[in-house]
């Protein structure tokens, strides 16, 4: 989280809405071994706790169940120049989006971990056009062998910490040249969320 509070928010709304939108985040814990982390996607409960699966042979897996972790769910961010300042006596910088969730991880049973598979993949395939995929596509024997190969995890929320640094320290103008200079330089989604704290 960025230590200046006015890129902090406690849009809770928000926050589940980056987690839905983006659906994929890192989990981060201590091991043995010392810190790991995993790559995975994420779903919301949308009551405080958040969904994710592991490979069972993933370095964090077999050490998850009661830990604490955090994990960190990424969004749009861009270099921003200092060329795009009307005054260019400043220094580089970056925006970005991120949102950081510390908590308790228990392990979701078998039947949880069915759900959240059906759940995520009900999601992402009605997100794309056409006809979407669906698990009983999967035959049994498929299905089965790749179910064993994961363990399903919940983290229960114990900390938002969110980070929108969208240049809300620069007056109007600042803003509006910076989001033109990231949609120039192929940020459009940025350039969008610049432009939204700058209205």
């Amino acid at each position: 989280m960025h230590p200046n509070p006015l890129y902090r928010t406690d849009d809770r709304a928000l926050c589940e809405s980056l987690i839905d939108e983006i659906g994929f985040g890192m989990v981060f814990a201590q091991t043995p071994d010392g810190p790991r982390v995993a790559h995975t996607p994420l779903l919301s409960t949308g009551d405080g706790a958040v969904q994710f699966h592991l490979a069972r042979g993933n370095a964090l897996a077999r050490h998850l169940e009661g830990s604490t972790a955090l994990i960190v769910v990424n969004g749009p961010d861009a270099y921003v120049s200092p060329r795009w300042y009307a005054n260019r006596d400043t220094v580089p910088t970056w925006d970005y989006i991120a949102l950081e969730l510390e908590g308790r991880v228990r392990r979701m049973d078998d039947e949880g971990l069915e759900a959240f598979l059906h759940a995520a993949i009900e999601k992402h395939e009605g997100r794309l056009d056409g006809a979407p995929w669906l698990a009983s596509e999967s035959s049994d024997k498929v299905w089965s062998g790749l179910f064993r190969g994961i363990m399903g995890f919940e983290l229960e929320v114990q900390a938002w910490r969110p980070t929108l640094k969208l240049s809300q320290n620069k007056p109007a103008e600042e803003r509006a040249a910076i989001a033109d200079g990231l949609d120039a330089a192929g940020h459009a989604a940025l350039a969008h969320l610049v432009r939204g704290f700058a209205a």
